[in-house]
């Protein structure tokens, strides 16, 4: 199945793009497409590892927005590569993220900014606006993910195998019986093991799982891009990285945080059918935070590229346009 964007505006090239020095060796790659003078928008990739595609910049009117989009550090564009032998993610954290993300605002000029994150990039998105909330014009958050014991234990630990276990048995295979109680633990020893024959088929694993379950329908086209071996490698390696540090947060604290953003004008679109960050913690948003617009999509799971969710965040960067 080949991605449907029809519901999203036509493709553009971006206008000017680099590689920003954001310390500890690290380089971030950036992008900005759209109108010049246009209302400032930042899109912040899933994940955590994933990249950015040139796909992402449809979701915003380019006649009205100045978009920038960014690989954070170790993925996409960015260097060095999370896939190297040797990989070294110490300097890969929420904290550097978003000091990396200030870094490039004030690097563009950009006085304030709206912030449009999904999955992994809403729990960025809520973080980075809790921690400048003066500079965030307005949040488009979509497939609510806060990196809580429950929302990781569900996906990674067994409670999705109940949909798909066929699936599941072919995450579980690199695992030896004995260490399946634990996955999250166990694959990261094999993935921050430097010997390629044994991270890159665990990194497959781990990114087959997810690109064959974002989707209610399932998309050839995604996971036979997650599978590349390159690509695979850095996002299972960050993603795990982050999980088994639950984001350097307190339990919940992202949802206990919502104070410090109660003022801005919010979307969060969720799809009804989304397994890999079940509809619960978009509800416990949505239960924290009522002034925000709530949003859900009956016949979509967590992707973005589907249909549902495309006409929902598109209609949410229309009426913030301005």
């Amino acid at each position: 199945m080949t991605m449907n964007l029809d519901g999203l505006y036509p493709p553009i090239e971006p206008y000017d793009e680099g590689d920003l020095l954001v310390g500890d060796g690290h380089r971030m790659h950036w992008e900005v497409s759209g109108n010049p003078e246009g209302k400032p928008v930042v899109f912040l990739h899933g994940g955590p590892g994933s990249g950015t595609s040139p796909w992402q910049r449809r979701f915003f009117d380019p006649d009205v927005y100045r978009i920038v989009l960014l690989d954070q550090r170790g993925c996409g564009r960015s260097t060095p590569h999370a896939s190297e032998p040797d990989a070294d993610l110490r300097y890969i954290t929420t904290a550097h993220l978003i000091a990396d993300i200030e870094l490039l605002r004030k690097n563009l000029g950009i006085e304030r900014w709206q912030v449009f994150g999904g999955s992994w990039g809403s729990a960025l998105a809520l973080a980075y606006a809790q921690a400048h909330p003066d500079v965030v014009t307005e949040l488009v958050l979509r497939g609510i993910f806060t990196l809580r014991r429950e929302e990781l234990e569900w996906f990674y630990e067994g409670g999705a195998a109940a949909l798909f276990p066929d699936l599941w048995e072919d995450f579980i295979a690199p695992i030896p019986v004995l260490e399946r109680t634990r996955m999250i633990e166990a694959y990261h020893r094999r993935l921050f093991d430097p010997d390629p024959a044994v991270h890159v088929p665990a990194a497959i694993a781990w990114s087959t799982w997810e690109a064959s379950t974002v989707t209610l329908e399932p998309d050839a086209e995604q996971i036979a891009a997650m599978s590349d071996p390159r690509t695979a490698t850095a996002f299972a390696r960050i993603e795990n990285h982050f999980f088994i540090h639950r984001g350097w947060w307190e339990e919940g604290q992202l949802i206990a945080g919502v104070d410090a953003v109660r003022h801005i004008p919010t979307v969060i679109i969720q799809g009804r059918h989304d397994v890999c960050t079940p509809m619960m913690t978009a509800w416990d948003l949505h239960r924290a935070w009522p002034e925000a617009e709530f949003v859900v999509v009956d016949d979509a799971g967590h992707s973005a590229a589907e249909p549902g969710i495309q006409r929902a965040l598109r209609a949410a960067t229309d009426r913030f346009a301005g």
